[in-house]
């Protein structure tokens, strides 16, 4: 494992629910609720969870497009939830990000060279010609062409649109890239294309990826160690291997067997969870999983269970350890 990128404390988002004429705040969405975690030098960091579990949310906020309400995100010893605007805006050339939706990511009214071109121009000082030259070099690196540089977003099709969407994001030259469910607008085939050219950029510029998804598979596929959160909070954190291999958390389980198997033979308990997920506004005392648990036990109710180590890179956050 190398060396320490992102160190996250604690970090929580509350959005406050405002009602009547006067928009006085009634009470908050708990979205994220003291999330802590490390992200290693040169690692996949993947996140997974339901829809809705604040996945998203955190990796907004580690690029600070959203103000954490509390908490520390420290990012090569420096937090940069302290730093002002102007501090930001020179280390976002660190940290970039792929977004869910390529279409609503890329300006309609700009061509794909002009989009590249953006953050080329806010942290290099490229002159006209080289920066030209760095915008056909991003989109072969990708599987474009360089004339594809003179149309615009609607001429390309959503794996395309991805690609344009990792260039962008590679133009600044960055430590760590967030991607924020890449792949799960694209069809399966070109999915496996873009995960494949993704973990080809790793390997070639030694990138670190925060790698947010609920397809477990797709997470297995890409990720190095896994981090499971449930209504904002994680529950387990473990290197892939052992999470897919020998999950600890009941609520890890659960979403495990319910992964298909490619073999029709293959039998394979599924574990059926009862009720919905509580609401992020008002969540369930102690641990926020034991309205759902098959393990449910008295302290569950009462107390917050911690993450704690149960192996050599394997913490959970259950009473049953």
């Amino acid at each position: 494992m190398g060396e320490q990128l992102v160190k996250v404390n604690n970090l929580k988002k509350l959005f406050p629910i405002k009602k009547g004429l006067l928009g006085k705040t009634e009470s908050y969405v708990k979205a994220v609720d003291g999330l802590s975690f490390e992200i290693y030098n040169g690692e996949c960091f993947g996140l997974v969870g339901e829809s809705g579990c604040g996945k998203s949310t955190t990796g907004r906020m580690l690029l600070k497009l959203i103000e954490p309400t509390e908490g520390e995100i420290c990012f090569e010893g420096k937090d940069i939830v302290k730093m002002s605007q102007e501090e930001m805006r020179m280390k976002r050339k660190d940290i970039q990000m792929i977004f869910q939706d390529p279409y609503a990511s890329l300006n309609p009214r700009m061509t794909v060279g002009e989009i590249i071109a953006e953050p080329l121009k806010v942290h290099t000082k490229l002159g006209k010609e080289e920066r030209a030259k760095r915008i056909y070099e991003l989109l072969e690196m990708v599987g474009l062409s360089g004339y594809h540089a003179n149309r615009y977003a609607h001429e390309f099709s959503g794996g395309q649109r991805q690609r344009i969407g990792i260039a962008r994001a590679l133009a600044a030259e960055p430590k760590l890239i967030i991607a924020d469910e890449p792949v799960s607008a694209l069809d399966v085939s070109i999915q496996s294309q873009v995960l494949n050219l993704l973990q080809d950029l790793k390997e070639e510029f030694n990138l670190t990826y925060v790698f947010i998804a609920h397809d477990l598979s797709v997470v297995e596929h890409i990720s190095d160690r896994v981090g499971v959160m449930y209504l904002g909070r994680i529950v387990e954190i473990a290197d892939k291997d052992t999470l897919y291999s020998d999950p600890s958390h009941p609520y890890t389980k659960a979403l495990l067997s319910a992964v298909p198997v490619a073999d029709p033979r293959a039998k394979k308990e599924r574990i059926i969870l009862e009720g919905d997920v509580p609401s992020p506004v008002n969540p369930p005392s102690g641990c926020s999983f034991h309205t759902r648990c098959r393990n449910c036990m008295e302290i569950c109710k009462k107390e917050r269970p911690v993450l704690k180590k149960i192996g050599p890179s394997h913490e959970v956050a259950c009473h049953l350890y």
